[in-house]
């Protein structure tokens, strides 16, 4: 029976008050100014590849933060329905063993849609995070439109001197503790980046540290057809060859391109014999 994901409360030290304001957001000279977002929901994934067209997510990770605090997180593995590819595994420790029993997409999408409400995402590269979680909520038909604030992007803009802007290595600057790799490790380094940066750089670069929109086209790809799948499952046998994931999580166009690929395979081999 496939696990249900975990949420659970999680609370630290309140975060240092941003230079220039009080505890109530103004400034101390008496000036309302613009506050830095502090409720927002960092969010972080482990995918099988870099392509969210053709790959999948295989762990959630997301802390949600208001007024600053982390108030609960989130943390789940995807079973993706396919292998796991050695590169991800060897980068992540993640297995195809551990996944074996984790819920699949559609059963985690709801859970984190509730989780995450309306609050913008923040995250490290977020463009990235987004555009994985925009197209399984497309394909499961659901909205998620969002705005987002990208700690990168902070960092290529206020730490030019820095030569690697990995997590990783700012979260090495800045002596910030994290295990890189781990969807929910990733995430809360994220959030006490974000912190270190409003604290260094938010007064009078306010416009940078807004949330803005953020912009991934996702069209909905229909589940594989039963014809599909069971070519597909035909073309395996047939020329020997096995189906590295689960026929029944294929879109049509995944299964297309199977299909496709292994035509041009094997056919090709067929053309030379002749």
């Amino acid at each position: 029976m496939r696990q249900r994901s975990t949420v659970r409360a999680w609370t630290v030290r309140r975060q240092a008050v941003l230079p220039g304001f009080l505890e109530n957001g103004t400034v101390r000279k008496g000036k309302r100014m613009p506050e830095a977002v502090m409720d927002y929901v960092c969010v972080d994934l482990e995918t099988t590849g870099l392509r969210p067209k053709l790959d999948k997510i295989i762990e959630i990770g997301a802390v949600r933060v208001i007024s600053g605090e982390i108030a609960g997180t989130f943390e789940t593995f995807v079973y993706p329905g396919r292998a796991i590819p050695e590169q991800v595994t060897a980068l992540t420790g993640i297995t195809g063993e551990q996944l074996a029993d984790a819920p699949v997409i559609s059963g985690v999408l709801p859970g984190f849609l509730e989780f995450a409400g309306q609050l913008p995402l923040l995250g490290h590269r977020v463009l990235f995070d987004y555009s994985f979680l925009k197209r399984a909520f497309v394909n499961e038909k659901l909205s998620f439109e969002r705005n987002g604030i990208d700690t990168l992007k902070l960092a290529r803009k206020f730490l030019p001197q820095l030569p690697s802007k990995r997590l990783a290595d700012l979260c090495a600057y800045y002596e910030i503790a994290v295990r890189p790799h781990r969807a929910m490790e990733d995430a809360r380094a994220s959030h006490f980046l974000y912190q270190r940066l409003c604290r260094e750089f938010f007064c009078g670069n306010e416009k940078d540290f807004a949330a803005c929109p953020l912009l991934y086209k996702a069209k909905r790809e229909g589940p594989a057809t039963k014809a599909q799948k069971q070519r597909l499952i035909r073309l395996c046998e047939q020329y020997g060859r096995n189906l590295e994931c689960d026929p029944e999580m294929l879109t049509k166009n995944e299964a297309s391109r199977l299909i496709d690929n292994i035509l041009a395979a094997f056919g090709s081999l067929q053309n030379r014999g002749k």
